[in-house]
């Protein structure tokens, strides 16, 4: 994890996201990936993207991002609205997101509480949505492969951490912002279930409130699932391979980001 989000040693406003831009070969692959994003737009033009375009991007973003959760649904079936339950939250959640996502620079707690409210309304009991656990529940286990979740007053100090420093100026590229928020909301866990949708649709929040994909036109679940096979690698190593797995994590990040540029409606229409 990225330790310095939480030390009280760091003089208030530090900005923690910028060393991690310059990590080797990070500022190079997030400048790469934004340009495959920028392409894509420029290509099209901004002005003509409507909304179906956003809508479907969502929709197919939803469905891959539930995949990765273990939602069996296909996106034939997503699209009909008879996915599961998983899938149903993470389209109930991407419905949302747009209208959420300019409030993650300054109250980012609220959203990814909302987040959840509505990725796990048909999960969990009323009384658990939107709920951030406390130390007299059990340690989730929502996300395959990855070390058991830091306990509730770890998880609360760190991801008061995350929050403000969301809130203060960075020189850090949007795209590694976003790929931190993702891989702390995965390995703390910081709700009962469903943490992983939640997580990849944080990344996605900060993807268009800082203006790398302002309309949501790109799939970055779809460069996930696409990656499947290196996504609980990837977090185990971010979560304990010290800086050396906080880079591969950016770089396989920013190669997610690419890839859903790839993927967006826009270029398969």
């Amino acid at each position: 994890m990225v330790k310095g989000m939480s030390d009280s040693r760091n003089p208030p406003g530090a900005d923690v996201f910028a060393p991690l831009a310059d990590l080797e070969g990070v500022g190079s692959a997030s400048r790469a990936a934004r340009d495959a994003v920028d392409v894509l737009l420029r290509d099209r033009g901004l002005r003509r993207i409507g909304p179906e375009v956003t809508a479907e991007a969502l929709l197919r973003g939803a469905h891959a991002s539930a995949a990765l959760a273990g939602s069996p649904s296909t996106l034939d079936e997503v699209r009909r609205g008879a996915g599961d339950a998983r899938a149903t939250g993470a389209v109930r959640l991407t419905a949302e997101l747009m209208g959420l996502a300019p409030q993650v620079d300054t109250a980012p707690v609220q959203v990814w509480t909302r987040l959840h409210q509505l990725a796990a309304a048909d999960l969990v009991g009323a009384d658990q949505v939107g709920h951030l656990r406390t130390s007299r529940e059990p340690l989730p286990d929502d996300i395959a492969g990855l070390p058991e979740a830091p306990p509730a007053d770890v998880m609360w100090e760190r991801l008061s951490g995350l929050a403000r420093a969301l809130t203060r100026p960075t020189k850090a590229p949007a795209i590694v912002v976003a790929a931190i928020v993702h891989a702390e909301l995965a390995v703390l866990r910081p709700f009962g279930t469903a943490n992983g949708v939640v997580a990849r649709a944080a990344e996605r929040a900060v993807l268009i409130a800082r203006g790398i994909d302002p309309v949501a036109a790109t799939v970055p679940e779809a460069g996930h699932a696409e990656l499947a096979g290196s996504y609980s690698q990837g977090l185990r190593d971010y979560a304990g391979g010290g800086l050396t797995g906080v880079r591969d994590w950016l770089l396989r990040s920013c190669e997610v980001v690419a890839l859903g540029a790839e993927r967006s409606p826009l270029n398969h229409s």
